[in-house]
């Protein structure tokens, strides 16, 4: 369920290297990564071995960004945010277009605020991800703090599994890694595997060194079944865009939206709490965890109630904090049947 976030990386590390790999920028944007289709030195190389060429030209770069501290780290990202915002216009028009469909109240000026706040955010949020390649506990927890977590830990004493809800909001790959040193619960997140199985890998080592677990997104269900004699905290990143025919559709964001049901089919069905996180940016470099109690028992809810329930509940973080949420996504490439 995280595969959109890991095409916006993708698509800007491609651009942050493109002296190098100037033949693979376009190749960025396809959806499955596969990197068929990509020539280097007008060379014809088979699918596997272009993406092995491709994984180790970027590995050195990926590395070393991630050993720059943060002062230099932020530094990089305003030079790339000259790039990725002036010069390549990533995305620029979907994002203009969410933004405009999403605030209707606001003016021209104050979008231009919000989209720039966003591209600036965007290239940090790049480089704090590829951090989580090397960050260490330590550091981790100058950068992060977080509220209450009694009501965690109450479940966990009482042996008790929860569902934990996310968007692509704030930090949530790094806070990711933030959870597995705070919580008492094993974390699980699920995850979309890439065509580039040397990427896959990749992602796998980097969401796993802290501490957490992963799922397959179609082996979520079966895994957590599997886990039930361990007291788990699954992650779902819940506002992914599902196809039309699948999805709950609701007004999000002054907009007709499909929302993915699995989170709420898979609650209802292990009735499993439902804790909504939220990795809140207070200043640059500084984030702040929120945990809040949605719904306790899911399966005393109506049908479709919990998935109208925590993505009203994202809709009002990102009223809150408009500029840390991932307008680069597709979110409304679908209409409403």
């Amino acid at each position: 369920m995280i595969k959109d976030n890991i095409k916006s990386y993708a698509s800007i590390i491609c651009i942050l290297i493109s002296p190098i790999l100037r033949r693979i920028k376009q190749t960025c944007s396809k959806r499955d990564y596969n990197f068929q289709h990509v020539q280097i030195l007008q060379l014809h190389l088979p699918a596997e071995t272009m993406n092995a060429i491709i994984y180790y030209l970027a590995l050195p770069f990926l590395y070393l960004i991630s050993y720059l501290p943060f002062k230099l780290l932020y530094l990089l990202s305003d030079g790339f945010y000259v790039l990725v915002y002036t010069v390549f216009a990533y995305r620029k028009k979907i994002v203009t277009e969410n933004l405009k469909q999403s605030f209707h109240d606001k003016s021209s000026a104050e979008l231009e605020h919000i989209r720039r706040g966003f591209y600036h955010y965007l290239c940090d949020l790049a480089l704090e991800t590829i951090k989580t390649l090397s960050i260490s506990p330590a550091v981790l927890k100058k950068h992060f703090s977080h509220d209450d977590i009694s009501v965690l830990e109450n479940y966990f004493n009482e042996n008790q599994s929860v569902i934990i809800i996310m968007g692509h909001l704030g930090s949530w790959e790094l806070g990711g890694a933030y959870f597995s040193q705070i919580l008492v619960h094993q974390v699980y997140a699920i995850y979309h595997p890439m065509a580039n199985r040397h990427f896959d890998r990749f992602f796998c080592r980097m969401r796993t060194r802290s501490g957490a677990r992963l799922y397959p997104m179609k082996d979520a269900f079966k895994g957590m079944i599997r886990n039930r004699n361990e007291v788990t905290a699954t992650v779902f990143i819940a506002d992914q865009t599902p196809a039309p025919e699948n999805a709950h559709w609701m007004t999000f964001m002054n907009q007709d939206t499909p929302v993915l049901k699995g989170t709420e089919i898979i609650a209802r069905k292990l009735d499993y709490p439902v804790i909504y996180v939220s990795a809140i940016r207070e200043k640059r470099g500084q984030y702040k965890i929120h945990f809040e109690l949605l719904v306790e028992h899911p399966q005393r809810l109506t049908k479709n109630e919990l998935t109208e329930v925590h993505t009203k509940r994202l809709q009002q973080d990102i009223i809150d904090y408009p500029e840390t949420w991932l307008w680069s996504h597709r979110r409304w490439k679908h209409k409403k049947p």
